[in-house]
């Protein structure tokens, strides 16, 4: 109650309002970047409240708008990030130029393809980001060679690769296609290259990994390179607590 009174601290304020991530705002204050009512800031926990002026790097910062989600459609040979050190093309650059400014819900590396969520609201990915929110993300992976039940089974009880620890993941074969093999997998956590990671672990080298669902978002028959943004009721139904 106090917090609502007084705003919100500023690194949530600049992430509402997509500027950066929590985590990024902070650095941002620390390297004297954000000003408020003509006056640096000089800590995260300053409280904006609706009618002060926040500056980064010299441009205004407007008030977030309302919480909006989209599903897209990835398509292999994007990088899921803004600006790429070695050139690559970016998600960013290929999306609607009517879109607002928004980030991505985890990421999807280059030659993956299938469902990315974007929002305006870095508050909102990080949340759904979190293994603690529990949401389950499904793939179709396919693999070159036959798959062995007892590797299967080893996916299911976690695994360490590397000395990074995976926790379980679900797995059953879809299709045998020749010398490839076609599997449903489902995992919560998330790590970094996770599925194909423990899948060359296995000897089950990826040729294709597709995202096909989110928590209660799905790709469905979005086409690639397609953008819908979720319905706003639909959006506060699925994600409890997030208001108007």
């Amino acid at each position: 109650m106090v917090e609502e009174q007084r705003g919100e601290r500023i690194a949530k304020f600049l992430s509402r309002a997509g500027v950066a991530s929590r985590r990024d705002a902070e650095a941002m204050i620390a390297a004297g970047r954000v000003r408020m009512n003509n006056a640096p800031v000089e800590h995260p926990a300053v409280f904006v409240g609706p009618t002060d002026i926040v500056v980064v790097d010299g441009k205004a910062v407007a008030q977030p708008e309302r919480t909006r989600l989209w599903r897209y459609h990835k398509p292999d040979g994007l990088v899921t990030t803004h600006k790429d050190p070695e050139g690559r093309p970016t998600v960013f650059e290929h999306l609607p130029k009517d879109l607002p400014r928004v980030i991505s819900v985890g990421r999807l590396d280059l030659t993956s393809e299938g469902l990315l969520l974007l929002t305006n609201d870095g508050a909102l990915a990080r949340q759904l980001e979190l293994p603690s929110t529990g949401w389950l993300r499904r793939y179709r992976v396919r693999v070159h060679g036959g798959v062995d039940p007892k590797k299967l089974t080893r996916l299911a009880e976690g695994m360490v690769v590397d000395g990074v620890k995976f926790g379980p993941i679900e797995a059953s074969v879809d299709s045998v296609q020749r010398a490839n093999t076609w599997l449903s997998v489902s995992l919560r956590e998330g790590k970094n290259r996770e599925i194909r990671r423990v899948m060359d672990a296995l000897l089950l080298p990826v040729t294709r990994l597709i995202r096909v669902a989110y928590g209660p978002f799905q790709l469905g028959l979005l086409a690639k390179g397609e953008v819908e943004e979720v319905n706003g009721k639909i959006l506060r139904e699925q994600v409890p607590g997030l208001g108007k």
